[in-house]
């Protein structure tokens, strides 16, 4: 079934993720898609065979994005919030 939510209750937040060398090949913003109630949308990414960096969006309420970001501590990426929106032509730190 498809998931709904109404846009006054969606929020947005800006993280940047470092995803180590175990999880490169996991599909860990299809499982945030898919097991919670927000929307990843990639905002830049510099991915290497030791690391991936990633500008990610998360669009939801906002109770399911904390869990969103909570999941993927849990499972090793490292999260740093973007305050004031994405740098504007800064790629993702080079690994």
């Amino acid at each position: 079934p498809a998931r709904i939510w109404t846009t006054a209750m969606s929020h947005h937040r800006l993280i940047h993720c470092t995803f180590p060398q175990t999880l490169i090949r996991e599909p860990l913003l299809y499982n945030l898609g898919k097991d919670f109630r927000v929307v990843p949308n990639i905002k830049g990414a510099t991915i290497s065979e030791e690391v991936g960096k990633v500008y990610l969006d998360l669009e939801g309420p906002e109770e399911e994005i904390e869990r969103a970001i909570d999941f993927l501590k849990e499972r090793g990426v490292e999260i740093q919030e973007v305050p004031g929106g994405m740098p504007t032509g800064t790629p993702p730190p080079a690994p």
